[in-house]
């Protein structure tokens, strides 16, 4: 960053401090309003599966994702009982608009009917108090079910479960602040930094949620994964600031020299996190896009503070807040004659560079293994477990579940369209039939609902469809196989006539059109992701080999980041510890978005240890030097900033919503390893193994195409101007 800018910035710190307050008040109400602009749609454009929802919401009048499911509680009913309910349930459904309430059906205990409406997920969702309001009176209890009610009962769940992962993440990364700076108030600008880019970006995000359907997901993860990125930088920059006036500068001096170098660094970490997240955001489904979008925010707001608004803190901060710090830690260390911290984390270097070999044989197997589970990953596009079972939605999924089967609430819906004529002609009853009768032999099948006149035909007549229900929940991989054989198999076998199209939709075929859009795209994320960061790296270090060295391990970390998230959701290891389920699946979206934020973060912390080693080794220090120098500069701040991107993560581990517990296990298992593992084991055997040819790039000036060591180099040049020396003593000489 340009000093003349810090400058700019420190004189006038009152007028930054007052934007980044006003900015701050804004994202606090952005964020409290934000909630009711979120929903969790899996909806993927242009797809089969949103072709036959459209249809079915145009000709038909009913949206998949706007039908709400009513459960009556009650044993036997009689039948002037079961007509009190249906009177009921044709009242109440006219508290939501465009709805109909469909006929009750009975179930072992319930009684049970669909409130279909033409709504959007976000909108019936809205208007979930309001049926319950009308459903209240004399009677068995109703207990008011389906996506639009799950998604209302889960915005609560997600409400509380961010406040309880506050709970945990903030205090400890105080712990963590107190580690490296002690008590002062130093710490306050941390946590101030992080305040406010948190909440800058909610203001950003709610701006964007008016134009971009967001996910519900959003906040936890804006606020648990902001609140360690922001940490962390903050806390980089402090500590240099630290240093800075300890070595004798004025204030000003030392802001403008943090910014300079810290600074950078920062900026060079913030733009990798972003380029990992930004290339989430062209994925083609707008559920991972605004994954990718939000946390797309979050570094660019840090980038943007770091620049302005830290500055201006330190310069408030002064020599007061820091400095006094330092003096007494340095006498402290002097009276103990040693510090012991200090001196285990050179021992450790030590012992790695002595016994590189084997530390690089050593964790390049424990890697490995990590990552040989991912051979059993499975992915789902989501489940309707996702809310508790203590909700009142969740209570009447349960029953519906228990009483008819997971498949009800969210069935495989078929259109049928005649491009041309009727679908009510012998040639297309004919195929119809066919289609049911296939289906009501597939095993996976529990029942299949056609008819020729409303709700199974439009008054138009060119439009048919199909009620299936499945055995299994809408993301189960038995659901997605018959969505499969369906389109594939089935359909082509019952011979619709050739003017007839046939489309599957339902959240079943939604969930499967996620999934093939998602992993259509994701292959190309990861390669142009590898590319920008390798490039992000060679600028940053100016070397070909090095940025080489960190894409790979980053790569071969999340493998295993993958391998130990299979192991512990699938196979259970370690999940009555942590307190989480067991699933067969992995939520689709998770893979994703853990790629992307922990290739980010990966980079990140590689940013901050070439760097360091870099500057080291261009001042003379040596191959095997410069790597100890680096690793002992930067280990104690990146332990400490990954221990608290490790509790940030926790935060969402501890909550009730399976994919954020996916996510937050994720996370802070490749985080756990990328700071451990990675980047205090094998980054240092392998760097020092490679020796000078890690920062290897072409020369047109050396003949091998080596660059050489920068100590050789001025060795060079003042043996040169030796020579010319000499030279012009003995031309003056001769005349």
């Amino acid at each position: 960053m340009r000093p003349a800018w810090t400058r700019w910035i420190v004189h006038h710190r009152v007028a930054v401090l007052a934007c980044w307050a006003v900015l701050t008040l804004l994202g606090v109400l952005g964020a409290l309003r934000l909630p009711g602009l979120l929903s969790t749609s899996l909806a993927v454009p242009g797809t089969g599966s949103a072709r036959a929802d459209a249809a079915l919401a145009r000709h038909f009048g009913e949206r998949p994702e706007g039908t709400f499911a009513v459960v009556f509680v009650t044993g036997h009913p009689s039948g002037r009982d079961r007509h009190a309910l249906a009177a009921r349930l044709e009242l109440a459904a006219a508290a939501v608009p465009t709805s109909t309430a469909g006929p009750l059906q009975a179930a072992p205990g319930i009684l049970y009917a669909e409130i279909t409406t033409r709504l959007g997920l976000q909108r019936a969702a809205s208007y979930t108090p309001a049926l319950r309001r009308a459903l209240t009176g004399a009677g068995p209890p109703a207990l008011v079910t389906g996506p639009p009610a799950l998604q209302h009962d889960l915005d609560p769940v997600l409400a509380a479960d961010l406040r309880h992962g506050e709970a945990i993440a903030v205090p400890v990364a105080l712990l963590l602040l107190v580690a490296v700076l002690g008590v002062s108030a130093a710490l306050v600008v941390p946590l101030l930094f992080a305040a406010c880019t948190i909440s800058t970006a909610e203001a950003v995000i709610f701006l964007l949620a008016h134009e971009l359907p967001m996910v519900s997901y959003v906040p936890n993860v804006v606020e648990l994964v902001g609140l360690g990125l922001a940490v962390d930088y903050s806390l980089l920059v402090v500590h240099r600031f630290r240093e800075e006036l300890a070595g004798g500068r004025d204030v000003e001096q030392a802001v403008v020299v943090t910014v300079s170098t810290a600074g950078r660094t920062v900026l060079l970490s913030g733009a990798a996190v972003a380029v990992g997240l930004a290339l989430v955001v062209l994925v083609p489904v707008p559920f991972v896009r605004s994954m990718g979008v939000a946390g797309l925010v979050v570094p660019l707001v840090a980038m943007a503070a770091a620049v302005t608004l830290q500055p201006a803190l330190l310069s408030v901060l002064g020599r007061r807040g820091v400095a006094r710090l330092a003096s007494r830690r340095a006498v402290a260390a002097r009276r103990a004659g040693d510090d012991p911290a200090g001196e285990r984390g050179r021992q450790l270097v030590g012992w790695v560079l002595r016994h590189r070999v084997a530390v690089l044989a050593t964790t390049t197997a424990v890697l490995l293994a990590a990552a040989v589970p991912l051979a059993w990953l499975r992915l789902t596009p989501g489940s309707t477990s996702e809310v508790p079972a203590s909700t009142s939605s969740g209570r009447g999924l349960v029953l519906l579940q228990r009483g008819v089967g997971r498949g009800l609430v969210t069935p495989i819906e078929v259109v049928v369209e005649a491009t041309s004529g009727s679908t009510l002609t012998p040639a297309v009853s004919a195929a119809v039939l066919r289609l049911a009768r296939a289906l009501g032999q597939d095993p996976e099948v529990f029942a299949v609902a056609i008819g020729t006149r409303p709700p199974y035909v439009d008054r138009s007549g060119r439009y048919r469809r199909l009620v299936v229900i499945g055995r299994h929940g809408f993301g189960a991989a038995a659901t997605q196989q018959l969505v499969g054989r369906l389109r594939h198999r089935l359909i082509p076998a019952a011979r619709f006539p050739p003017a007839v199209e046939v489309l599957v939709g339902g959240a079943p075929a939604q969930g499967v059109d996620f999934l093939a859009r998602v992993y259509g795209a994701f292959p190309w994320v990861v390669l142009a992701a590898l590319a920008l960061a390798y490039g992000l790296l060679a600028v940053a270090v100016r070397s070909l080999v090095a940025p080489a060295v960190s894409v790979a391990l980053t790569v071969l970390s999340l493998a295993a980041s993958y391998g130990l998230l299979v192991l512990v959701f699938r196979f259970g290891l370690g999940a009555d510890l942590l307190g989480r389920y067991r699933e067969p699946q992995i939520e689709g979206w998770i893979p994703v978005f853990l790629f992307a934020t922990l290739f980010s973060l990966s980079m990140d912390y590689q940013v901050f240890l070439l760097t360091r080693i870099h500057e080291a080794w261009t001042a003379g220090r040596g191959a095997t030097g410069s790597v100890a120098e680096g690793l002992q500069r930067t280990g104690r701040v990146v332990s400490a900033a990954a221990a608290i991107m490790v509790v940030s993560f926790a935060g969402l581990v501890a909550g009730r919503v399976p994919g954020l517990q996916e996510l937050g296990t994720g996370l802070a298992l490749g985080v756990l390893l990328d700071a451990t593992v990675v980047r205090l084991l094998l980054m240092p055997s392998l760097l020092a193994l490679l020796g000078e040819r890690t920062w290897w790039r072409p020369s047109p000036r050396a003949a091998t195409g080596t660059r050489r060591h920068p100590a050789a180099r001025r060795g060079r040049a003042a043996g040169r101007r030796t020579v010319v020396a000499g030279l012009a003593r003995v031309v003056r000489a001769r005349r």
